[in-house]
């Protein structure tokens, strides 16, 4: 069997031997809009839960607009064009609009990356500004959460008259969904905000995870932020595979919020007979699987499908290496999934120490596998004895000790694909 999983910019084709059933698990969404400009504007002018953004931006001097980075697929060349119109209708001037990059702990977007994040001619007529977290002096203090989170916002978003964040929904491995509130928060906050919302507080809560909203903590806390920094306005889009606009969901941003993530559950859960004893899975491809922090997704998104005891491969070009310093630092000391995670309790939080931790509780479960040539196993501490320089040689190493009647589910496009066994 040959299948082509994203890996990368180019694709990597599998040659699968016989022997196991294989379940293709595909991505699955809502049919591509029709006519996506008509759509950006209905969802402008009649909002859910709040007036026009016309309104909103009547008598106001200044916005900030938050965005995606890099990372992200977010089609923002597509869904700023008619919002900043309607800011510059409402009386807002060029020169009155600021971007944000909302990285979050991630690096700045490169100029060249600007150029892609926001198409060439946005980028060139409007003030466009990476976050930086590690900057304490430019961000504001917000106080606290009821939960005692220290509250950072940057402060040029909190500067401005009108604050609005620009995103698209996809599920998460720890928020359930992305857009809506992490385009604040981690996206513009401070990293002693960040710290705090992916301190094992948090992170070890069994309902922060893929899928989950309504009992997940961490969106509670991250709704309250979003609050506190008065987020007044959100557009968010949901993608097809092809990454076309399937929906639009603006206006207050709660309701809108959460109109979006019923869409996208409604449209894009591929219902599943069973668990399976194996997992082929992927970071994506670019430009997900840039790092091996970003690869980690794949991983949590699978652990939702396979049984107790199962295998997880996960595949990523990792062309950029590892990912922070800190998470590099923290990955080749790692000795295992118990220690690692004993290592955390009591201790100050680390710079992108959650991402490892997701992973491990993940291991403590599921035997995982790494197809991840742009690092070398001895970067990657212990899970280095899991890392192969061939994908046959990976394959074979999944398969080898499955029963004879095993079902390996292979998903082609990793964190994208929502994936739950239903009865």
């Amino acid at each position: 069997m040959k299948i082509q999983f994203a890996f990368g910019k180019e694709g990597l084709m599998l040659s699968l031997p016989d022997g196991p059933t294989y379940d293709l698990v595909e991505s699955r969404s809502a049919s591509a809009l029709p006519d996506a400009n008509a759509a950006l504007d209905a969802a402008l002018d009649a909002p859910i839960g709040c007036a026009p953004l016309r309104e909103l931006a009547a008598g106001k001097s200044t916005a900030a607009i938050s965005v995606c980075d890099i990372t992200r697929p977010a089609p923002n060349s597509v869904t700023l064009p008619p919002l900043l119109r309607r800011l510059h209708e409402a009386g807002i001037p060029v020169e009155g609009v600021t971007i944000l990059i909302a990285t979050g702990l991630h690096r700045s977007a490169t100029p060249e990356e600007i150029n892609s994040i926001l198409g060439p001619e946005i980028a060139a007529k409007y003030r466009v500004v990476n976050h930086d977290a590690k900057v304490m002096a430019d961000h504001r203090a917000l106080g606290s959460t009821q939960r005692d989170t220290p509250v950072f916002i940057d402060e040029r978003f909190m500067a401005a008259d009108l604050h609005i964040t620009l995103g698209f929904i996809e599920q998460h491995l720890m928020l359930g969904f992305s857009g809506g509130r992490k385009l604040i928060a981690p996206g513009l906050a401070a990293q002693e905000t960040i710290k705090v919302i992916h301190s094992p507080r948090f992170m070890r809560e069994p309902m922060a995870t893929e899928g989950s909203i309504e009992q997940n903590p961490l969106h509670g806390e991250l709704l309250e932020i979003a609050r506190m920094a008065r987020h007044d306005f959100v557009l968010d889009v949901t993608l097809t595979q092809s990454r076309e606009i399937s929906g639009v969901f603006a206006g207050d941003p709660v309701a809108a919020h959460a109109a979006g993530v019923d869409f996208l559950r409604g449209t894009s859960l591929e219902r599943l007979t069973g668990l399976a004893d194996a997992v082929i899975t992927s970071a994506a491809g670019h430009p997900l699987d840039l790092t091996f922090y970003q690869l980690i997704k794949g991983i949590t998104a699978a652990q939702h499908i396979v049984k107790d005891g199962g295998k997880i491969l996960i595949l990523g070009a990792c062309t950029e290496g590892i990912g922070s310093p800190e998470f590099a630092r923290m990955l080749k000391e790692y000795r295992g999934p118990e220690s690692f995670l004993a290592s955390l309790n009591g201790v100050p939080v680390e710079v992108d120490q959650w991402q490892l931790e997701k992973l491990a509780l993940t291991s403590l479960r599921t035997e995982i596998l790494f197809y991840a040539p742009g690092i070398s196993a001895r970067e990657m501490g212990a899970l280095g004895e899991s890392s192969f320089l061939s994908m046959d040689a990976a394959v074979q190493a999944l398969l080898q000790g499955l029963p004879t009647d095993a079902r390996v589910a292979l998903i082609p496009e990793g964190p994208y694909v929502f994936a739950r066994v239903v009865a």
